[in-house]
């Protein structure tokens, strides 16, 4: 026996240590008489007393019951025997399939690359959708976040990227799936639909769903890392990394402080939200060996961005998707508010001459039309003076020609979906822009490929 159960604290289990026993931050302990029963050190609690997350069920577990230190952190299955399979935190088969058979483990605590050996993306990541890639172009090697409230379609975006991305790139990359606390229904769903597409054989999938206690779903985020390390340092591949979703590992670590009677910080939210947001996404770099371009997807809780869980992702991230329930409930899909949405690759050197003027003139033309919107609601567009009718009119051009059928959408919508490049697009809005397309309707935009469809 190395130490004793002293308390019980919902998710939270207390247990006092003999002296000369202390245990390691991050090791496992198990139940003397139940090895299932698993917990992980996580804190101090006194002066030989220590706070574990418990991470399994725990029907034998009280006050008194002794404990083994099994003097490891926890460990997942790497390398190429993970890609095809979906597995949780502790390297177990979620997908029916065979047991995974490696000998190669690894911590999922890592203290990251070092400093002088991370490299600074300047490359450009293709999606095939037109508004990503035109207003918040994504850089490989960097980070981008999906955010919005509950059913505006972050999820399917994120699907789509995997699609259209996985798919251009199956030769030269490997990809890695971490879902943390989302439905387990739709992570099957994503099972089947890179099973379908056939690239399945070259993504890993790390699950820690909704119905898991919170101590498993905020170690998935850095289960998932350490997959993406591993295919980084040790095999030398481009790796994308999708998280589905990063609010919910913030709340996880809310839901363990608050077990734990800590002081919260701002919002409400542990106080440790910012280093724990630090430690997952510093290890999400590209260094000499490889890149990791990381995808993820932000709940925005009651469409409020500024929330603080929220909040503390933002400094981490290149580009910012921002979707928008207005703009969902007009039925424009993808609902990305293009002013909203932001990125750093959006400049010369980076994104070329030619998409860089074009992105400013529209942009231009977005802000100028956005404040033109409550008259046209007021008093009708035809009230409008002859410039700021043009100006309307190609805005709504634009905002229509920016929707787009998707791959992953086509058994609900019975539209083919569309792949579109990033200089297809930046040339036709360029033609929009330019008054080219002023005669036609912009509702014969709606969900076209090209401007040469409706030509």
């Amino acid at each position: 026996m190395d130490g004793k159960v002293i308390a019980v604290l919902g998710q939270i289990i207390e247990v006092e240590f003999a002296n000369g026993k202390t245990p390691k931050i991050h090791d496992v302990l198990t139940l003397l008489d139940d090895p299932k029963v698993s917990m992980e050190v996580y804190t101090s609690a006194g002066l030989n007393s220590y706070y574990c997350l418990l991470l399994s069920s725990s029907p034998k577990l009280a006050r008194g019951k002794e404990v083994i230190n099994s003097h490891s952190p926890i460990k997942i299955p790497v390398g190429s025997s993970t890609l095809g399979r979906a597995i949780d935190i502790f390297g177990k088969a979620v997908d029916g399939k065979a047991e995974i058979k490696t000998e190669e483990l690894m911590p999922i605590f890592n203290k990251g690359v070092e400093f002088d050996n991370v490299v600074t993306p300047s490359e450009l990541l293709e999606t095939g959708i037109k508004a990503i890639d035109f207003f918040c172009p994504i850089l490989k090697g960097g980070k981008v976040g999906l955010f919005g409230g509950a059913g505006v379609g972050k999820t399917t975006i994120l699907t789509e990227i995997i699609h259209n991305v996985v798919i251009l790139h199956k030769d030269e990359s490997v990809s890695v799936f971490s879902g943390v606390g989302e439905r387990i229904r739709e992570g099957k769903e994503l099972y089947e639909t890179l099973e379908e597409s056939g690239v399945l054989p070259s993504i890993a999938l790390i699950f820690g769903q909704m119905a898991e206690n919170p101590a498993v779903r905020f170690r998935t985020a850095f289960a998932g890392a350490t997959l993406a390390e591993y295919f980084r340092d040790k095999m030398g591949k481009n790796v994308l990394f999708f998280i589905d979703n990063v609010f919910r590992f913030a709340q996880a670590g809310y839901e363990l402080a608050t077990d734990m009677s800590t002081i919260p910080g701002e919002g409400g939210y542990q106080a440790t939200l910012y280093s724990e947001m630090g430690q997952f996404h510093e290890r999400l770099v590209s260094s000499d060996t490889g890149s990791i371009t990381s995808i993820e997807a932000v709940y925005v809780p009651s469409d409020d961005m500024t929330d603080f869980g929220v909040q503390a992702v933002f400094p981490y991230l290149d580009s910012n998707v921002v979707l928008s329930r207005d703009i969902y409930q007009e039925g424009r899909f993808p609902s990305i508010n293009l002013l909203a949405s932001t990125s750093t690759a959006l400049n010369v050197d980076t994104v070329g001459e030619k998409h860089y003027k074009t992105f400013i003139e529209a942009q231009s033309l977005l802000k100028k039309a956005s404040q033109l919107e409550r008259i046209v609601s007021l008093i009708g567009e035809s009230e409008l003076s002859a410039q700021d009718q043009l100006v309307y009119r190609r805005y709504r051009l634009l905002l229509n020609y920016m929707t787009q059928n998707f791959f992953v959408m086509e058994a609900q919508s019975g539209h083919k979906g569309a792949y579109i490049k990033r200089e297809d697009t930046i040339n036709d809005v360029a033609l929009i822009l330019q008054g080219k397309y002023d005669t036609y309707q912009p509702e014969k935009m709606l969900n076209i490929g090209l401007l040469s469809e409706i030509s």
